[in-house]
């Protein structure tokens, strides 16, 4: 049994298959071992919240495989039902650990990322496939780059039962060559109804679940993306709090007043401060790398990203091809499909912007105190005429101001004024 499961983001892949797994495992008896392989943040923190999370999954024993050789050996040694690894590290699990690769149930999140059959991680894993009584696939769309993709992610499946053995007689039976050069071919395009038939072909292990079929439409799902800082960064953070100074490499960031402090301890979150030169200092990444398991997770599906502060635009053009939202041309380009990578400044949102054509999904980078610029942001996707149920993330970086922007807006305080006067408090409880 191979079944691969196409849901759309929101629809609780992670808490179905876990509920299968505790199923299969301490009810039924049929599984002993499971490995689950993960996006690296992914096999870290939300495998185990979410085991954490539902109360029917108590009993549940797990381990978590990510970190230096000795924390992944030690890990792997440890007696548990399931193990949890990051993708990268599949070749060195199989060819180089030295431990015995006897898992009897296989979870790969994000299955497209075995998308491409060249890839270590696809080779390493085809080879101890036939060892593995049961595997499962988890991706919101299987295809996110074409038909193409499939052939491996099914290979890896069911052993080339249904899309066959070999990458060369999947492409001659469904594609045909596009764009070429002579004897050079670039790219393939489907053949008339090849679509349909690779369908057929895989229906009776693919369950494909689409949030317009099982949500009220429209429909808006908020969900809190969390990131923890280190020791390091967190020893940053607490004295600038505490102390409303704090001195990174030769320059010295101070605040001179409560409101200054928020503003500073939200740009630290984000990853980054203002001197008073208004010089950027770098302080941790998480933000980014949590942005890019997001936007990795779309599956191609457009993103808007919401940003605050200028460092964050710089620190997200650094790392994503992103394009900004700012002119009647960047609106229609959005709506028309054609900018997988927005990012808006949630004061250009204003009343009016129709973003909800391009794309439904929504991550805020960089919370705002203003309840307003937030709700009209998050409602250039979540309006009428909006198709697709709306996913809005909000990255947040735990144990900081954050966490008390996310409450008030929750609670709908409508001034900065009540926020700045929680810091204050906080201040005054300190000393």
């Amino acid at each position: 049994m191979s079944p691969v499961f196409g849901h759309g983001l929101g629809l609780g892949k992670t808490v179905i298959t876990l509920s299968a797994i505790y199923d299969l495992c301490l009810d039924n008896f049929e599984i002993r071992k499971v490995l689950v392989i993960a996006p690296l943040r992914v096999a870290r923190d939300t495998w185990p919240s979410e085991i954490k999370k539902w109360e029917h999954l108590k009993g549940l024993s797990y381990s978590v495989a990510v970190g230096t050789e000795k924390e992944r050996i030690d890990a792997l040694m440890t007696r548990s039902t399931m193990y949890i690894i990051n993708r990268e590290n599949v070749d060195w699990l199989v060819n180089k650990s030295g431990i015995p690769f006897d898992f009897d149930m296989v979870v790969i999140d994000e299955l497209s990322s075995f998308k491409s059959y060249g890839a270590k991680r696809f080779k390493s894993l085809l080879k101890v496939r036939p060892s593995v009584n049961r595997i499962v696939g988890l991706t919101g769309t299987p295809s996110s780059n074409g038909l193409m993709d499939l052939w491996a992610e099914f290979r890896i499946l069911d052993l080339g039962q249904r899309l066959g053995r070999y990458i060369t007689h999947y492409r001659n039976t469904y594609f045909t060559p596009d764009k070429r050069n002579a004897q050079v071919i670039f790219s393939y395009k489907p053949l008339p109804g090849a679509e349909d038939k690779i369908y057929k072909q895989i229906s009776d292990i693919t369950i494909s679940m689409k949030s317009i079929d099982y949500l009220k439409m429209p429909e808006c799902i908020v969900n809190e993306v969390s990131v923890y800082l280190n020791e390091k960064e967190w020893n940053i953070y607490s004295k600038f709090k505490d102390d409303m100074v704090t001195k990174l490499g030769d320059e010295e960031i101070d605040a001179v007043n409560a409101a200054v402090l928020s503003g500073k301890l939200l740009q630290m979150a984000n990853g980054a401060v203002y001197d008073s030169e208004n010089k950027t200092h770098i302080i941790h990444d998480k933000k980014l790398d949590a942005l890019e398991d997001l936007i990795e997770g779309a599956n191609g599906k457009p993103v808007l990203v919401a940003y605050w502060f200028k460092h964050d635009l710089e620190r997200i053009k650094n790392r994503f091809p992103v394009r900004q939202i700012k002119t009647s041309k960047d609106i229609e380009d959005w709506n028309d499909g054609n900018i997988p990578i927005a990012v808006i400044h949630p004061a250009s949102a204003g009343h009016g912007l129709n973003l909800q054509s391009g794309g439904s999904t929504l991550i805020w980078f960089g919370l705002t105190w203003s309840l307003e610029l937030y709700q009209q942001t998050n409602a250039r996707l979540y309006r009428q005429g909006q198709n697709e149920t709306v996913i809005i993330h909000h990255i947040i970086t735990k144990g900081t101001i954050d966490e008390d922007v996310m409450t008030a807006l929750t609670r709908k305080e409508e001034t900065q004024a009540s926020l700045i006067d929680a810091v204050k408090a906080k201040l005054e409880v300190m000393r």
